[in-house]
């Protein structure tokens, strides 16, 4: 659980508990309210920046809530920013809404809409622009389930280029897999160069997961990329600006996993959609 979820439940208590709330607006007033009766909390500023019904509930619906705080700790004060999800039939609020008969969690089928300006040219690797189906993928290279499926999508799809129009975005996950980082880095700097079919490679890359050595794995990079990309290279401004710009996206959509896709704007938790639509 990170820091902001453990304020929040020593704060308001209220992970089974409906409140009387209204729109978005006093949604906000309300979470303000309650986390500002947290000592710790110094600033804060609390947001609703995206709002969908519910599917098959109806007059409820789900509010992505954008919190930035300063959290008065030592050696110092941390600033915190994260998005969290709320439910709300326009009168109470909770955090969480369960059916009954699956005892799903529905906010585990929840998840912002991936908007139209997140689809940048960069990202685009195979297929057209104007296809008549968007998929967007969020991945790590050295993710184990992703180096099994992620290469199989996008040969998949990228068979019709007028029927899908692929992103791809570069979502390291460090605490598990350091290497992904550099990795991550090294095809960006790559594809800059000129280099081809960058992504697909990358999943062959043969590096430990935890190795830290930038040599090394810059090693394993080149051999398969048949490139010459030098650690400087993993440091220009244009290698961070893409890296930064697809992590900050994946924040806006709330991507906590890999592999992530979304097909046409909405979150695939199958992640098998792709192979239904006509």
């Amino acid at each position: 659980m990170s820091l902001m979820l453990k304020l929040l439940a020593t704060t308001l208590l209220l992970s089974s508990a409906l409140l009387a709330v209204g729109s978005g607006e006093l949604i906000e007033k309300h979470l303000e309210k309650a986390f500002k009766s947290n000592p710790n909390i110094s600033s804060l500023n609390i947001k609703v920046v995206d709002k969908m019904p519910v599917e098959g509930l109806k007059g409820w619906d789900a509010y992505v809530i954008k919190i930035d705080a300063t959290l008065q700790a030592k050696p110092e004060n941390r600033e915190i920013s994260q998005k969290m999800i709320w439910f709300s039939n326009g009168s109470v609020i909770t955090q969480d809404l369960v059916d009954l008969k699956s005892g799903d969690s529905l906010k585990e089928l929840v998840s912002p809409t991936f908007k139209d300006e997140f689809y940048k040219k960069e990202n685009l690797i195979y297929g057209n622009a104007n296809a008549k189906h968007k998929v967007a993928i969020f991945s790590d290279p050295l993710c184990p389930f992703c180096r099994n499926f992620v290469p199989k999508a996008i040969n998949d799809m990228k068979k019709e280029p007028n029927k899908f129009a692929i992103y791809y975005y570069h979502f390291p996950l460090p605490t598990l897999h350091p290497a992904a980082v550099e990795l991550t880095k090294a095809a960006i700097a790559a594809e800059l160069k000129g280099h081809k079919d960058v992504i697909l490679k990358l999943y062959t890359v043969e590096v430990d997961a935890r190795e830290k050595d930038i040599n090394k794995i810059l090693a394993a990079f080149n051999k398969i990329i048949d490139a010459n990309i030098k650690p400087e290279d993993l440091h220009l401004p244009e290698v961070l600006k893409h890296y930064e710009n697809d992590l900050k996206i994946a924040s806006d959509v709330m991507v906590q996993g890999t592999p992530t896709l979304f097909l046409d704007g909405k979150v695939d938790k199958t992640k098998r959609q792709y192979e239904k639509v006509k």
